[in-house]
């Protein structure tokens, strides 16, 4: 690989702070959301939504409870300048939503930028320009001193504007700041909020994007926290980041940016954006959730926030996305099933201590960082089974599903069932399939042995007589301290020597017509296996499991060899 090419970051932008304070501090309180995937997310769009997409994904974000949000770039576009009219004259804007507009650092556009926002009572206008040296001297053309002019002049445009309307407050993004000379940019942000005058009850937003990442994380927090520090007028400032994910840390980029001092940070719902992506939304804040941090935004319902997005954007959230993909809360690995499910059980047991909803107890359970019920999913998606799964997550579905208990060396046997059953596929198995397979091996078992009328009595205190017929018409005759061991004593008679080596039962549900299902490790013929019955009987449960496990000992190719000698 020619890595010779490529400047380290620390050759291309020097930070001057020694002592950074960030990496002692916590995050305790949400910031300030802004989604912009009405401007940013939509200009990477391959289609860029049309204006029923734009306004679904507005009042998506309206109901999540953003209280500024970036709707467009009007300006720039028939489409977004349309949008921001209807936003305008629609009534569609709650009182206590700010819209925030995106503008280039020239009058005519300034202007346009107005003329879109006509009507709206809170607005923050946000004026953009590319600062870094690169961009500076291959894109724009100027020097430092030239470009710093242009931005000055440009800034005071947008106030001359703005003062003479009510609810308009600014905003200044100087683009690409994390490659730009730390001076520079506190020359221009103070020179900005001198000139529109801010105030601790009208502050401006100096928001500071890694539009292109370039460092490890930790860098970019030194950036913020030397802004943080050295800002002017730090009380009438909101200081705003606004990272990207060039290499995949935008997320850790925003979170070590909050611990440095940012108050407001601008992102897509799932990360969506130019390249790989703004810094992802809904990670940043269930992270603090996780944290015990109210992000103050409702994903409680966090499917449908997916669906909307997704049919807004027209691309796909990924199965492996952090809280939001199909398959975060499940788990195929064998060890993590057997986890969750004791984990399971153990919070469900705690909240019954605690005498409160499960949804309401100390969330400690392995392998899920949050409880998947926080955010809309049930626990029936959890666990998931293929060739790589293990006994204790498929006794979980069978539990969820069909109300089994199976035993643990149960567990065990029909794991190996499943594991060759799902080499065979290829595929992952479902909760259906797995029913049909624990039926076919345990409950439905055809053999040798049909018994036909039976019936049991205790004949004497601690004494129990089975009597029935084998298919062929053998009559069967046992007693027994119970009437599994007067089964037993019947096979016996009729040639068939059965020791019942494990019983379980329960019921699957509750009330009197519930069903019961029996479990029976039995030895016949030299050859031990399973068995199950279920009926609303125990009894009839119990024997049913019996013959089964017996049936299932003499079809094997051992037992066959044993009996023939």
């Amino acid at each position: 690989m020619p890595s010779h090419r490529y400047r380290p970051a620390h050759e291309r932008v020097r930070v001057p702070l020694t002592d950074p304070r960030w990496p002692s501090r916590r995050i305790e309180a949400a910031p300030l959301w802004v989604p912009v995937d009405l401007r940013d997310g939509n200009q990477a769009l391959a289609e860029p939504m049309d204006p029923g997409r734009k306004r679904r994904m507005f009042e998506l974000q309206v109901r999540m409870g953003f209280k500024e949000i970036e709707v467009g770039y009007p300006s720039a576009s028939r489409t977004d300048f349309d949008f921001v009219r209807l936003l305008a004259t629609s009534g569609t804007v709650p009182d206590d939503v700010t819209v925030v507009v995106f503008t280039a650092a020239r009058a005519d556009l300034i202007e346009r930028t107005y003329a879109a926002v006509e009507g709206l009572p809170k607005v923050v206008v946000h004026l953009y320009t590319a600062t870094a040296p690169t961009w500076r001297n291959v894109v724009l053309g100027h020097g430092r001193d030239e470009l710093r002019a242009l931005i000055v002049d440009a800034a005071a445009y947008v106030a001359k504007l703005g003062d003479a309307r009510e609810g308009v407050r600014y905003q200044f993004s100087p683009e690409v700041f994390n490659l730009t000379e730390p001076d520079y940019v506190l020359e221009v942000c103070d020179e900005l909020t001198e000139l529109w005058d801010a105030a601790p009850d009208r502050p401006v937003i100096h928001n500071l994007p890694a539009t292109v990442e370039i460092a490890t994380p930790n860098v970019y927090a030194d950036q913020i926290e030397y802004m943080d520090r050295h800002l002017a007028r730090r009380d009438s400032v909101i200081l705003s980041v606004h990272p990207h994910n060039d290499r995949g840390t935008g997320v850790a980029c925003a979170e070590l940016a909050m611990l440095a001092g940012a108050q407001r940070v601008e992102g897509c719902l799932f990360g969506n954006g130019e390249r790989t992506g703004n810094v992802d939304l809904v990670t940043l804040a269930l992270n603090l959730h996780s944290q015990g941090v109210d992000p103050m935004i409702d994903l409680s319902d966090i499917d449908a926030v997916r669906r909307t997005v997704e049919h807004c954007n027209r691309l796909p959230v990924p199965e492996r996305h952090p809280y939001a993909g199909d398959l975060v809360y499940t788990a195929f690995s064998g060890t993590h099933q057997d986890a969750i499910r004791k984990g399971l059980a153990h919070h469900a047991a705690r909240a019954a201590e605690l005498g409160v909803p499960v949804s309401q107890a100390p969330w400690e359970v392995p392998y899920l960082p949050i409880d998947p019920a926080d955010v809309g999913r049930d626990y029936q998606a959890v666990i998931r089974v293929n060739s790589q799964s293990g006994k204790g997550g498929i006794a979980y579905l069978l539990g969820t599903h069909h109300g089994l208990e199976l035993p643990r060396r149960l567990q065990i046997d029909f794991s190996a069932v499943v594991q060759r059953d799902a080499d065979g596929s290829g595929e992952e198995i479902t909760a259906g399939r797995l029913w049909t397979l624990f039926r076919e091996t345990y409950l439905d078992v055809t053999g040798p042995l049909t018994v036909t009328a039976w019936r049991t009595a205790e004949t004497a205190p601690g004494t129990h007589e089975f009597t029935g017929t084998l298919r062929d018409g053998t009559p069967l005759r046992g007693t027994g301290n119970g009437p599994l061991a007067a089964l037993a004593a019947a096979l016996a008679g009729a040639g068939v020597e059965v020791d019942v080596l494990h019983y379980a039962e329960h019921a699957t549900g509750t009330g009197s017509g519930s069903q019961a299902v029996a479990y029976v490790e039995a030895r016949a013929g030299g050859v031990t296996r399973w068995g199950a019955g279920r009926d609303t009987s125990v009894l009839t449960a119990s024997v049913r499991a019996v013959l089964a496990a017996v049936n299932r000992a003499l079809q094997s190719d051992s037992a066959l060899a044993h009996s023939s000698r």
